[in-house]
Formats: C-alpha cells, sequence, structure tokens
C-alpha cells in the first residue's frame, strides 16, 4: 500500500492544520486535559481519513483485449441503454460507478488501445447519484479505441465533495489496460459507456474494484 501522489499536499496541509491546532489548544487551555485529549483524538481520526482516502494499493493486473476492467472502486448505481450525445452519438449501456470518499479514487482504463477524444468540461457540483449529474456536473469525457476497432467511452464525474477533477492523459495517446488515467478527490462517479451487445458481469448495487473487477466482456 502506498500513497497517492495527489494526496502530499492534502496530506501536509492537513498535518499543518493539526499542528497549529493542537498548539493553540495546549496554549490556551493548558489545564482542561479532557477537553485536550478530546481534541488529540480528533486530530488522529482526521489525519487517518485523510491518509486512507488517498491510499493507493499495488496488485497485479490481468490483462484482455476481450474484457473491460472496472474503472474505479465504488458500488453499481447505473446499468441501462441510453442514447450517448458527445462523442459516440449512439445507443450505449451506461454502467455508472459511485465512489464514496472511503474508496480508493484511483481511476483506471478500463481497456487497452487509443485515445481517440478527451475533453474537460466546466460544471455544476450537484451529488454524484443526480440524474442530471453526468451533463450538468464538472467532468471528463475520454474515448479509448482497442485493436478491434471497439470505443469505450468513459467519465469522470465531479460530486458534491468532490472538488478537483485530475487526469493524465490527452488525445492520441496509446494507453494500457488497468493504468491510471486520473483521480477524483473526495467522492464521485465514473460512467462508462459500452456497444449495445456488451455482456454486462456486473449488477446493480454490486461493490466493485478498480482494475480488478471485470465489468464486462466485449463481442466481437
Amino acid at each position: 500500500m502506498t500513497i497517492h501522489k495527489e494526496g502530499y499536499t492534502s496530506i501536509a496541509l492537513c498535518i499543518l492544520f493539526i499542528f497549529v491546532l493542537n498548539a493553540l489548544i495546549q496554549f490556551y487551555f493548558p489545564q482542561a486535559h479532557a477537553f485536550k485529549w478530546f481534541i488529540y483524538i480528533l486530530s488522529f481520526l482526521l489525519f487517518v481519513i485523510i491518509l486512507q482516502f488517498f491510499r493507493s494499493p499495488n496488485f497485479d493486473i490481468a490483462t484482455d483485449e476481450k474484457m473491460v476492467l472496472c474503472p474505479a472502486d465504488g458500488k453499481v448505481v447505473v446499468i441501462e441503454e441510453v442514447e450517448e450525445t458527445e462523442f459516440l452519438k449512439d445507443k450505449r449501456i451506461q454502467v455508472s460507478v459511485f465512489m464514496s470518499p472511503i474508496n480508493v479514487h484511483v481511476n483506471r482504463n478500463p481497456i487497452r488501445g487509443v485515445v481517440k477524444y478527451f475533453k474537460y468540461h466546466p460544471g455544476k457540483y450537484l451529488v454524484a447519484w443526480h440524474p442530471k449529474s453526468s451533463t450538468e456536473n464538472e467532468r471528463t469525457t475520454i474515448a479509448i479505441e482497442n485493436s478491434a476497432g471497439i470505443t469505450v467511452l468513459f467519465r469522470q464525474i465531479a460530486g458534491a465533495l468532490a472538488r478537483r477533477i485530475v487526469w493524465y492523459v490527452k488525445e492520441g495517446d496509446v494507453v494500457e489496460q488497468g493504468a491510471q488515467f486520473g483521480f477524483i478527490k473526495f467522492g464521485s462517479r465514473v460512467d462508462i459507456f459500452l456497444p449495445l451487445g456488451t455482456k454486462i458481469n456486473v449488477e446493480l448495487g454490486e461493490v466493485v474494484k478498480g482494475g480488478r473487477t471485470i465489468l464486462a466482456e466485449l463481442q466481437a
């Protein structure tokens, strides 16, 4: 288990805040022992929460051209047929994974291939499960085409707590399946748009793991 690079600044700020807070408590309330211990415990819990949020587990990734890996840790909240209007402009099967603040927030490429489309959209911060969050919230849209000419599109979507989306890809990049393509801070969701006829291997409410759960199987 390691700490993700996106967490270095947040962890440093957390440590600084805890240090200043505890110094002030010690200075202004030197005799309030119960109160001081209460603040010490809260400070420790805050540090642990921030630390676990930015954890980045190490594991082997099994790649397969026909498989679609889950791009994020979380819970499946949507499986439905929709019209994808931004880039593909056709009917797709949408699978959405909600990421709570306690999940690992590393985002991983669901397939290997070439990034055919990328766009960042500024927007609102509706709760991640709101029906309009996928079209009105701050988000990125990424489309990857594999060697068989099949395109999978997916979106990082900010939520009410997620105030920063980070991405590491651009159009024309050749990306590996399971490699990191981004990170979302403090809870949100990822939508994946798959071709009709794709075999979906997950169910609504299922807990999934990014880079490990096989989300679906592409049909030739």
